[in-house]
C-alpha cells in the first residue's frame, strides 16, 4: 500500500503550509545548507527554526570564529581579552583550597588541579565575556568531593562549592548555581552535555588528553587502589581503562570540537592501535613512578652517638628510633 501524503484541508490558504509540514513529517526536516532531509533530532531548537542541522551549525560557528580571528590578526577589530582573575580569589585558592588536594590519590593532587586551572583559563580566553573568577573557582573546586570517595565526587564537589563561605561572599546566588552545575557536570563518564559553557570548559580542561600524562595517572591510580597487581596486571588494567574511556567507542565526550583535546584524541586512537609503542610508553612511565615515588629504607645502617669516639658499638637505626638501643650505648 502506498503512503498517501495528501489530505483534505479546510481552506485553500493553509494548503501549502500543511503540505510542507506533511512532507517534512514523512521525509524528515530539510537542511538548506547541506541539502539533506534529516530526522528532527539532528536539529537544535535554533537550527530547526533556521532550517540548519546541528553539523552545519557547528561548521558555521567554526567559520565565524576563524573570520573573527583573521580580522583581529589584521587589526580590523580590537583584540578581546579575558579579564584577569582577582588577586583575592587567587590568594584564597592558594591558601585554603589547593592544599586539600594533598590528601587525594597521586592522580588527583596539586599538579592535577593546577593543570585544570591552566587549561580552563586557556579555553576561557576564546570567550572573553566569561567571568574569569568563576572559571578559576570552578577549576579549583571540581575534585574536592574526592574527600568523600570517588563514586559521587562530582556531586559532593558541588555541595562543597555552594556551601563555601568565601564563595557565598564573593559571588551572587545565580553565579553560585551556575558554578555548582559546572562542577557537577565535569565528570568524564557523564554522557549528557554540560548545562552551561563553564561546565564545558572545566570538563574539557579536566581531560587534558596527552598520552604520557594519561598513562602515568592511570598507573598511579592503579598502584594506589590495586596494590596486589604485578606489572603485567597493571599493564592489562591500563590498556582496558584507556580503551574503555579514550578508545574509538569510549565513553569520553569532547564538548569543544576545536580544542586541543579533539585533535589529541585522534592521535591517541592511533597510539592505542600500536601495541608495541603503547607498551614502551607504559614501561617508561612505570619506571619513572617507581624511581620517584618509592623509598628504600636500609634496615642495617650503623650509628654512633654524637660526641662519642667510635668504640665499635653498633645499633640498627630502627632500633634507636624505637628506643631499644643497648644501655651501654646510651639507651
Amino acid at each position: 500500500m502506498q503512503h498517501c501524503l495528501l489530505k483534505t484541508w479546510d481552506t485553500e490558504s493553509n494548503y501549502s503550509a500543511n503540505i510542507k509540514a506533511e512532507i517534512e513529517e514523512y521525509m524528515g526536516h530539510y537542511c538548506w545548507k547541506c541539502g539533506q532531509y534529516l530526522a528532527n533530532e539532528k536539529f537544535s531548537g535554533k537550527g530547526h527554526a533556521r532550517h540548519i542541522c546541528k553539523k552545519c551549525m557547528a561548521e558555521e560557528r567554526a567559520h565565524r570564529r576563524q573570520l573573527l580571528k583573521e580580522k583581529r590578526e589584521r587589526g580590523e577589530i580590537p583584540e578581546l581579552k579575558l579579564k584577569p582573575v582577582s588577586q583575592k580569589v587567587i590568594d584564597y585558592v592558594e591558601n585554603e583550597i589547593i592544599p586539600r588536594y594533598a590528601a587525594f590519590d597521586k592522580a588527583h593532587q596539586e599538579s592535577h588541579v593546577r593543570m585544570v586551572i591552566e587549561q580552563s583559563i586557556k579555553l576561557a580566553e576564546h570567550t572573553p565575556a566569561m567571568n574569569s573568577d568563576m572559571v578559576y573557582i570552578i577549576a579549583t573546586f571540581h575534585d574536592l568531593g574526592l574527600v568523600n570517595g570517588r563514586e559521587n565526587h562530582h556531586k559532593e564537589s558541588r555541595t562543597i562549592l555552594e556551601a563555601d563561605e568565601f564563595v557565598k561572599s564573593h559571588f551572587t546566588r545565580k553565579q553560585i548555581v551556575t558554578m555548582g552545575r559546572a562542577v557537577e557536570d565535569h565528570r568524564a563518564s557523564n554522557q549528557k552535555k554540560p548545562r552551561n559553557g563553564y561546565g564545558m570548559i572545566v570538563a574539557e580542561a579536566d581531560h587534558f588528553i596527552e598520552a604520557d600524562t594519561i598513562i602515568r595517572r592511570t598507573i598511579q591510580y592503579g598502584l594506589a587502589n590495586y596494590p596486589k597487581l604485578d606489572k603485567a596486571g597493571h599493564y592489562q588494567r591500563t590498556i582496558e581503562h584507556l580503551n574503555e574511556k579514550y578508545g574509538p567507542k569510549g565513553y569520553l565526550k569532547i564538548w569543544i570540537p576545536w580544542s586541543d583535546n579533539a585533535r589529541n584524541l585522534k592521535k591517541l586512537h592511533v597510539l592505542l592501535a600500536d601495541k608495541k609503542k603503547l607498551e614502551d610508553i607504559f614501561t617508561v612511565c612505570l619506571q619513572i613512578i617507581w624511581k620517584t615515588e618509592l623509598v628504600w629504607v636500609d634496615a642495617h645502617p650503623d650509628i654512633t652517638l654524637p660526641g662519642d669516639d667510635y668504640t665499635g658499638y653498633h645499633a640498627m637505626a630502627f632500633t634507636a628510633i624505637m628506643g631499644k638501643v643497648a644501655p651501654e650505648i646510651g639507651g
